[in-house]
């Protein structure tokens, strides 16, 4: 499958032209990258794919998993979502909000378009099983680690939907509160409070299992 990278190749930004002190996404730091790459100003699409290309990532891993659906892996649908982004530049239009906004929903409907496409196709018969291909030579630990992340995909679906995507957001892909409200639309503060609560309910169902 095609990257990101082979159409508009990254290369190296200085850190004195990084946004923010540390390279963060809030509005302020986006929007002159974002308005010239949705004029065409492809040194500004190729910034803005490489600011992006990590939080989408991190995001489409830790809502996918492990799996491997239809052929497609959590890194192929954050390819998918990088690709609509750049599809959706040229219409862009700045109404106030955040572009973070706009690459949130976009991720979240291709991570979605991939569980759909996994409940349709449940299985797809081979004549041998495939095996796995593990990095390393460390097999134990290759599944140990997969058992673990199926374990905190499945208590993050414990979650409401805004509350695993804040814990998504801010605690996998590292995003601030106010990256994070930008990208889902709420203030800060809320982040910070939504935050709070789906930690302690994460912490109540380790408990209450025992044995994670």
């Amino acid at each position: 499958m095609r990257s990101v990278a082979t159409v508009y190749p990254t290369t190296p930004v200085r850190r004195a032209e990084q946004p923010g002190a540390a390279g963060r996404l809030t509005k302020a730091d986006l929007d002159p990258i974002v308005h010239a790459a949705a004029r065409g100003d492809r040194t500004a699409i190729t910034e803005l794919i490489s600011l992006i290309t990590p939080v989408v990532t991190r995001y489409c891993r830790a809502r996918l998993g492990r799996r491997d659906v239809s052929y497609l892996s959590a890194d192929d649908v954050a390819q998918e979502t990088c690709f609509a982004v750049l599809h959706a530049l040229p219409a862009y239009q700045d109404r106030g909000g955040s572009f973070l906004y706009l690459v949130h929903a976009i991720a979240a409907n291709k991570v979605a378009d991939a569980f759909r496409i996994a409940s349709r196709e449940r299985s797809d018969p081979v004549p041998e099983v495939p095996e796995k291909a593990v990095s390393g030579n460390e097999p134990e630990r290759w599944a140990l680690n997969g058992e673990l992340g199926e374990q905190l995909n499945g208590l993050l679906e414990h979650l409401p939907a805004t509350q695993r995507d804040i814990v998504i957001l801010r605690v996998v892909a590292g995003l601030s509160a106010t990256e994070t409200g930008e990208a889902l639309g709420i203030s800060p503060g809320n982040v910070r409070t939504s935050q709070h609560r789906a930690l302690a309910r994460l912490r109540s169902l380790i408990e209450r299992d025992g044995d994670f």
